[in-house]
């Protein structure tokens, strides 16, 4: 699977997302040409904040993988560009990279992970790759949309701020 291709899977996952009433975030994880988790976020759905779109999607694919040899290296695809949480998660899991489509500049972990080096590095906590700007006009009509329906909120006007041009 390309990195278009990946990224495209994951607005697919936002789409159900934003059907279903949420915030159009979605994400999957891949390995090689597998998708082993797929999740969109579900703040309102669960009542909870811990329930992140790409968190929900490599706890699926932890599930499904366990401990087991990986076949190929496990690539991470979000509408949207990951937390520090999840990318704390991506670490974790060993992901190696992360194609993501909007940049959230209020709470995205790009620019950490730009910046930590870890001394001594750890082979198994590597920071992964990061790929931004995948299908991003995609996403950008996404959050338009959902800003199109959601009532006034705190959440309502931070999606405004990542469609602003």
């Amino acid at each position: 699977m390309t990195p278009q291709d990946l990224v495209r899977a994951a607005l697919e996952v936002a789409e159900a997302g934003l059907l279903a009433g949420e915030q159009p975030i979605g994400a999957v994880v891949a390995m090689g040409d597998e998708i082993v988790g797929r999740a969109y976020t579900q703040e309102h759905t669960l009542g909870r904040r811990l329930v992140h779109a790409d968190l929900l999607a490599m706890v699926q694919a932890d599930e499904a993988l366990g401990w087991s040899k990986r076949s190929h290296p496990l690539r991470l695809a979000v509408s949207l560009e990951p937390c520090v949480m999840c990318l704390g998660t991506a670490m974790a899991l060993g992901v190696r990279e992360v194609y993501y489509a909007l940049e959230s500049p209020s709470d995205g972990g790009a620019g950490i992970a730009a910046h930590w080096r870890p001394d001594p590095p750890v082979e198994w906590f590597a920071m992964p790759v990061l790929h931004g700007g995948v299908l991003r006009e995609e996403s950008r009509d996404l959050f338009r949309r959902y800003c199109d329906t959601a009532p006034e909120s705190a959440a309502r006007r931070w999606a405004e701020s990542l469609i602003a041009d």
